[in-house]
């Protein structure tokens, strides 16, 4: 004998329950309960103790065998029928995510929709998802704004470091003046000469891989030029200067070498440092030493990171960091995608092409080469197929790789474009609150 059971002894009538809904009161068969067992009220016909009874329901009353639920007593006609008819119906002036939680309550399924309320129902119900995605976006946009506030906030926590620091004035305006080239002329000139430098390195670089800029020495062997050698220490010797400067005028030396742009930096010097090192250990000619060589040329080519030192002058760059960063997901859901068509197409391609002999997709590493090209609509024109067959495959190809390309662009623009817009802004205010400091 259940809990229950041994309450409604004691009333004259054990074949009932009372049920109070929020002042609504009224009387129900057991038997019409154990109809829907998995119910909220026909639960409540099995509870063994007054524990499981308040899991149930919000109060119970012993004496009066009355139970009681806080919600809306309007919707409880709507239950009461479906205890009766076992077919529930939409509430008017209800909102239809209420309506899902009301249901859920008390233990309702959506498959118990009348069919005169089921079309209304998944409509109200897209437009609610719909008006929740709009809401989403807006409040991605208020967290955008939140964290555009919060990096002025830092910038001008920055500042107020400064207070109490050894030559807090010097090193203030320093600072300043290195971050902020809208702070006065010469930080736009000082700003200006980094560009020029960085973009000396770059065409430096790009005219030290040309072999016609190489002059021969005695032995025969390509020397460096002397002239872009030159060029390549001044500029390096630059970069250092600037990196120990900003690294001194900081406030804060652990947060200045733990950001992203400043590790840039150091990784674009960085390189050219080791090399003499290693060309200095070259020199001895030590057996344990005799891959020095590839270890410089690898160095070298590190050099290419200065280019990244651009982003500090470029709003549209560090946007676009910052929009691969927060888009990892729809980057991977991109390369997922192209994997999957890669390697479908060049399966097929090659079970197509194999039997040609003018064909050049004879392995399947040459159809992923083929496929990688083609749904990415570069078309080199190296590989192509021959066959009729070969070429609707390329088609399909092809089009395949304009859907699934086009998928994750829109996302992944519209991230990109909030990004530059909150950068533009945190520009704009950062050069307007250093000016009225001066």
């Amino acid at each position: 004998m259940v809990y229950g059971q041994i309450f409604h002894q004691h009333s004259p009538d054990d074949c009932f329950i009372n049920v109070n809904v929020g002042g609504f009161k009224q009387r129900m068969e057991h038997e019409v309960l154990k109809r829907f067992p998995q119910t909220r009220l026909g639960r409540l016909l099995c509870c063994s103790s007054k524990e499981a009874i308040l899991e149930l329901c919000d109060d119970f009353s012993p004496s009066d065998m009355e139970y009681y639920f806080d919600r809306n007593p309007l919707f409880f006609c709507y239950v009461l029928n479906f205890y009766l008819t076992g077919k529930i119906h939409l509430m008017d002036g209800l909102c239809v995510v209420s309506f899902c939680q009301e249901i859920e309550y008390w233990g309702i399924k959506e498959r118990h929709l009348d069919f005169c309320c089921s079309n209304k129902f998944h409509e109200l119900m897209e437009l609610a998802e719909d008006k929740c995605w709009d809401q989403r976006s807006d409040e991605l946009q208020l967290h955008s704004m939140d964290s555009f506030s919060e990096e002025l906030s830092s910038l001008e926590e920055d500042i107020e470091m400064f207070e109490g620091l050894w030559c807090s004035d010097v090193r203030r305006n320093l600072w300043l003046r290195f971050e902020n080239p809208g702070y006065s002329t010469s930080a736009k000139v000082m700003a200006v000469a980094s560009l020029s430098v960085v973009i000396i390195s770059i065409v430096a670089m790009c005219i030290n891989s040309m072999p016609d800029f190489h002059p021969v020495g005695l032995n025969e062997k390509e020397i460096e030029n002397p002239v872009l050698n030159f060029f390549e220490s001044f500029c390096v010797l630059y970069f250092s200067a600037e990196f120990i400067l900003r690294l001194v005028a900081a406030p804060s030396a652990k947060k200045f070498l733990c950001s992203p742009l400043n590790i840039i930096d150091l990784m674009s010097i960085m390189p050219f440092y080791v090399t003499i090192a290693c060309d200095k250990m070259d020199e001895g000619e030590s057996t344990e030493l005799e891959n020095v060589g590839k270890v410089v040329q690898i160095l070298r080519l590190m050099r290419v990171f200065r280019i990244l030192k651009l982003a500090r002058h470029s709003a549209g760059l560090r946007s676009l960091g910052a929009t691969l960063q927060h888009s990892s997901h729809e980057v991977g859901q991109l390369v997922l995608f192209l994997s999957v068509g890669i390697s479908l197409f060049s399966v097929l391609i090659y079970f197509v092409e194999k039997e040609s002999q003018e064909s050049e997709l004879q392995t399947v590493p040459i159809g992923w080469w083929w496929a990688t090209i083609s749904m990415t609509t570069v078309g080199y024109g190296d590989t192509f197929p021959v066959t009729l067959g070969g070429k609707l495959i390329g088609t399909l190809c092809i089009i395949c790789g304009l859907l699934i390309v086009a998928l994750p662009i829109t996302n992944i623009f519209n991230k990109f474009s909030k990004f530059y817009q909150r950068q533009s802004h945190i520009d704009q205010r950062q050069s307007n609150n250093r000016a009225l400091s001066r």
